[in-house]
């Protein structure tokens, strides 16, 4: 994992409470938490709201996800020794900073962000026409900003939101961090570049500050760097202009991709519940061993001496993850040569996954008979995080003019 934080900063995480954790939460996300919470101030939350967001006619089962949930992470060895453990929902900063941020999100933002389209694609049998499913990357952007977090561990699909906190913190900044005078200055500087070049930058800040018009800040940027009239104070200052300057309030956090950042599921898409496509990290033996042995392979290989192609097919997939060079050698070659069946092929990865699952289960399954252990890890876990949130939000209502606090 490429690393582009320092030691000690803040990094931030969570996630949906939507049932029991499978592996793709495991290599997606929880061996990089493992790992980060030995060297950084690690916020880790359990996005309850956010399982609203797809599953609000389901509520009644949230409560019960949230309990599987942290069993699973302290089963796997997130440490809240060395990790604040906490619930979304308890910390009502998360709310407000939700709403803040949600008067200045350009609607063009929201409607672009990769996985909106996907998800209402593969959920079709969910009511996703809400409000609620639209706004959740502002929710996402206000989790991340109201701990001023430095970086946040996702897979490569989540990318997207962390840049859309990005953008979101630089708007906010932009508009309630800026000098005195900000605006008049940038104005008056933007009039000395002539009335084409200055028509053309408007423009161009107009299409990125509404529509999130990558291309034309690239535009906008490359006629900022050929202007040979402006001071290097003018050049700075529609520079933050254009794409947010002054006193940051809301720091951008960086995306911190895992070794594997998406976890390939029994049937060769991404690793997830939604999908029916899931290995628990609680799955009994037999089961690990049942769901492997009917995965489906490459469709050419309809007998056991047709040859098939490991790139057509989902348990290959899996190799690339459990699988060293040798073992991912062998099932490349078997296959292609039809040296060795399906069933050959499956051997390795039931074993591997047995191994890797078995400690896991047993620690779960002290955990459970312990509930009250739990639930006091979360419940310190809250009050650290709501320390912290609310010390932002005092800066942000500042920031914003809404601090009526006597003066």
């Amino acid at each position: 994992m490429s690393n582009p934080v320092s030691r000690g900063d803040r990094i931030l995480s969570g996630m949906r409470p939507t049932g029991r954790l499978h592996l793709g939460h495991y290599h997606g996300v929880l061996r990089n938490w493992v790992e980060l919470q030995q060297e950084h101030e690690c916020f880790f939350f359990i996005a309850d709201w956010h399982a609203l967001t797809t599953a609000y006619e389901e509520r009644e089962i949230i409560s019960q996800n949230v309990w599987d949930m942290v069993v699973d992470w302290l089963a796997c060895g997130v440490n809240p020794n060395l990790a604040t453990l906490f619930i979304q929902s308890r910390v009502i900063e998360h709310a407000e900073l939700h709403l803040l941020l949600s008067m200045i999100a350009p609607l063009g933002w929201l409607e672009r962000v990769p996985t909106y389209k996907d998800q209402i694609e593969q959920l079709r049998e969910k009511d996703l026409a809400t409000y609620g499913f639209l706004g959740y990357p502002v929710l996402q952007s206000a989790d991340i900003l109201v701990y001023g977090a430095a970086g946040v561990p996702v897979g490569e699909d989540q990318v997207s939101h962390v840049e859309l906190t990005r953008e979101l913190a630089r708007r906010f900044n932009h508009l309630f961090g800026r000098e005195p005078g900000f605006e008049d200055k940038a104005e008056a500087a933007v009039s000395k570049m002539g009335k084409k070049q200055a028509r053309l930058y408007r423009e161009l800040r107009r299409r990125y500050q509404e529509n999130g018009d990558a291309e034309a800040l690239h535009e906008a940027q490359a006629l900022l760097e050929s202007q040979q009239n402006l001071t290097v104070a003018d050049s700075a200052r529609l520079a933050g202009y254009l794409e947010g300057g002054g006193r940051t309030v809301l720091p951008e956090p960086q995306a911190l991709l895992t070794h594997a950042p998406r976890m390939p599921g029994l049937d060769g898409r991404k690793m997830s519940k939604s999908y029916g496509n899931t290995l628990s990290l609680r799955e009994p033996a037999a089961d690990i061993e049942h769901k492997i042995r009917t995965m489906p392979t490459d469709p050419a290989r309809v007998r056991r001496n047709d040859p098939g192609d490991p790139d057509k097919c989902p348990v290959f997939d899996l190799h690339r993850v459990y699988s060293d060079a040798d073992v991912r050698q062998w099932a490349e070659t078997g296959c292609r040569s039809a040296g060795i069946g399906c069933l050959d092929c499956k051997g390795p990865l039931i074993e591997s996954v047995k191994a890797e699952v078995a400690p896991i289960r047993e620690r779960a399954e002290a955990l459970e008979d312990d509930p009250e252990h739990v639930r006091q890890v979360i419940g310190e876990g809250c009050e650290r995080a709501q320390g912290v949130a609310r010390s932002t939000m005092q800066e942000v209502r500042s920031a914003m003019g809404l601090d009526y606090r006597a003066r």
